[in-house]
């Protein structure tokens, strides 16, 4: 992903601002602060399960080097 995040980090970042509506947080995933990204985590507040899929799969790095996700359901605890 290293080349994908080098020349796409750009339209990346501004997809996530164009759903921030949607996109609640989002950022990336390291084994430790100062490492490499392992993976990225986003926050959705959508429709349905099926635009949560359509707004990953819109991302320019997943459509760069389209890969596996987990799409889980989250009930708030603590806010």
């Amino acid at each position: 992903m290293v080349p994908v995040r080098q020349s796409l980090s750009d339209q990346h970042l501004a997809f996530l601002q164009a759903h921030s509506d949607e996109i609640l947080m989002a950022g990336g995933l390291r084994q430790a602060h100062e490492g490499p990204f392992v993976g990225g985590m986003w926050v959705f507040e959508v429709a349905s399960r099926e635009r949560a899929i359509e707004l990953i799969e819109s991302d320019p790095y997943y459509m760069a080097r389209p890969r596996a996700y987990r799409l889980l359901a989250w009930g708030q605890a603590l806010r």
